[in-house]
């Protein structure tokens, strides 16, 4: 079996992947995830994850494969990114308070031979209308600074919504384990 590398250093998506129980290393892709001009949530999300992975396997194209992935929140077609601050956190909770949101996951899987595999999930999140207090109050318990949108589904954040549509619970993670599952087979990995 081809040996696999998560083009992440977020501990979410190495324990997503490690569900599918595959070996597989860990690396830091370097790459700029600034959004250029003009650029779409979806766009950027695509991008980003196909950098990612390209970043790691160009350090040596030795018939492994790179799983990159990248998450963009979009509110009223312009992108969320990660808040990096409480006072971002507060602000972007604020902002999707009572409203709906999608979450556009990309996953890009790159191979030998410039093979390029890649899929989309789009969940949709529909916020509660969220007092100042509550906010404040789960920014503090749980420190959601380095994701998008400012939360954690698999944590305390799922008390902020009314409803998720989606069609991989995974991918509100941060890495769509039905689409991942299904490019790996295709990449010739053998899982159940």
């Amino acid at each position: 079996m081809p040996s696999l590398v998560l083009a992440s250093t977020s501990p979410y998506r190495r324990i997503l992947l490690e569900r599918l129980g595959l070996a597989f290393t860990v690396a830091r892709p370097e790459v700029d995830e600034s959004p250029r001009p003009n650029e779409s949530p979806q766009s950027l999300a695509e991008r980003l994850a196909l950098a990612k992975a390209e970043a790691v396997l160009a350090d040596q194209d030795d018939g492994r494969w790179v799983i990159g992935s990248d998450q963009v929140a979009e509110l009223d077609g312009r992108p969320l990114g990660k808040p990096g601050s409480h006072a971002g956190a507060v602000a972007q909770l604020k902002s999707m308070s009572g409203r709906e949101v999608r979450f556009l996951t990309a996953l890009c899987l790159a191979g030998p031979h410039a093979r390029r595999l890649q899929a989309l999930d789009i969940t949709t999140v529909r916020f509660r209308s969220l007092g100042n207090d509550e906010i404040e109050r789960y920014v503090v318990r749980e420190q959601p600074l380095d994701c998008a949108g400012s939360f954690k589904c698999e944590g305390l954040g799922i008390a902020l919504f009314n409803e998720i549509e989606n069609r991989d619970p995974t991918a509100l993670i941060g890495l769509p384990l039905i689409a991942t599952a299904r490019l790996l087979r295709e990449a010739g990995f053998r899982l159940p």
